[in-house]
Parts: C-alpha cells; sequence; structure tokens
C-alpha cells in the first residue's frame, strides 16, 4: 500500500504563489501589447454637438478622435480640408511623422497611404488641388488638440497634409493655419505609434477612416 504525501503548507502557499504569479505574468503582457486597454472610444452620436455641420470623426487605432473645424478662422483651408475629408482621400493616410507627447502628423495623398506608402518620398507628396495661401492669426493660441495645416518652409504652400499638437506650442502662433479643435478623443491621439530614434515612424498607424458627422 502506497501512502499518500500531503503538501506542507509552506508548499501550499508557494504553488498559490506560483499561480497567481503566472497569471499576473499573461495579465501584464496583455496590458502591454494592448496600447488602447484604458482608451474611451467616444460615440459622436450620444453627444449634442451646437454646430454639428463643422464636426468631423476621425477614427484611428484607438476609437474616434472628434475635431470641432473653424471655417470662421480659416475659411479656404477649411473648406479644403472638408474636400478632402467628404471624398475619403485621407482614409488610410499614415501618421508617419509623430513627435512623442508633441505632435502627429498626415496627409500625404500622393506618398503617404499605408497601402502604398513611399518612404523615402512621404512628406513631400501634393494633391491636384495646388497650394493654399497661409491663414494666419496671431490671436489664437496653439494649445494642446490643435488641427493645423502644415507647410513647407515657405508661407502659402499648404496643401493636404495636417498635424495635430498634443501640448501647447505658442511658437506656432502666427506660423501656421489652424482648421479646428480636437473635443473629443485627445488621449487616443497619444497613443499613436512614434519613431525609436526618429520622428518618421517605420510601419505606421493610420486613419481608418475620416468623415463628416453631417
Amino acid at each position: 500500500m502506497i501512502n499518500k504525501i500531503k503538501a506542507s503548507t509552506s508548499e501550499k502557499i508557494l504553488f498559490v504563489f506560483l499561480i497567481l504569479l503566472i497569471i499576473f505574468s499573461f495579465s501584464f503582457v496583455f496590458i502591454i501589447k494592448n496600447k488602447c486597454l484604458f482608451i474611451e472610444n467616444i460615440d459622436p452620436k450620444k453627444i449634442n454637438f451646437k454646430n454639428p455641420s463643422n464636426i468631423v470623426v476621425m477614427n484611428i487605432e484607438c476609437g474616434n478622435v472628434i475635431i470641432e473645424l473653424m471655417p470662421e478662422m480659416s475659411p479656404n483651408s477649411v473648406k479644403r480640408f472638408k474636400y478632402f475629408i467628404k471624398k475619403g482621400s485621407y482614409n488610410g493616410s499614415t501618421f508617419y511623422r509623430v513627435v512623442k507627447d508633441t505632435l502627429v502628423q498626415a496627409g500625404d495623398l500622393e506618398f503617404g497611404n499605408i497601402e502604398n506608402i513611399n518612404y523615402y518620398k512621404v512628406g513631400s507628396g501634393r494633391s491636384m488641388l495646388g497650394n493654399l495661401n497661409s491663414e494666419l492669426n496671431d490671436n489664437y493660441q496653439f494649445i494642446e488638440g490643435t488641427v493645423a495645416l502644415a507647410r513647407g518652409d515657405e508661407f502659402n504652400t499648404e496643401d493636404s497634409e495636417f498635424f495635430i499638437i498634443l501640448k501647447n506650442i505658442p511658437l506656432y502662433t502666427g506660423e501656421y493655419t489652424p482648421v479646428g479643435k480636437v473635443i473629443y478623443g485627445l488621449d487616443a491621439l497619444k497613443k499613436i505609434k512614434a519613431g525609436n530614434k526618429s520622428e518618421y515612424v517605420l510601419r505606421p498607424d493610420y486613419i481608418n477612416y475620416f468623415k463628416l458627422l453631417r
């Protein structure tokens, strides 16, 4: 007859500890890999906007980013911006330039789409509509969430590219054309993939879709 060996109290405690350690390790890996875990996905249908015709919704990996446009400040630029959104031109556009906790940039319609991104030329692409004149405003403060059109080294070279700042940048006031302000979803933007050692991102995140609310 074989006698059963009973585990000691210390062995039972050690066994429970190992089980908890395994559970914790798996949970930790899951949380690390799921960067969107604690980000709330905003449903625009549940929000009552004062001026819905100026509201646009950008869907990215971690949810919806809701932007209120400012046509009264930059009428021509907002008109161009809305045109691209309505056509679906920004769908698939990559955030090829990301400065962590500072800004994200997308909108290169020629070289920056996720389906055919050209890492050598991204950021230099143009649309078929040509350049816009800069619409600068010395009184508008570039605070966290501001959406503005990107440009080259000179003024009056705005086209399709835009950027969103993730912190206050007073130096941008009077230097770039503001087109809107993020009113919901800034946390989702802060989860966009940044480059390791460069602001230009390899295998970047991208816009799933960009649409007008109405």
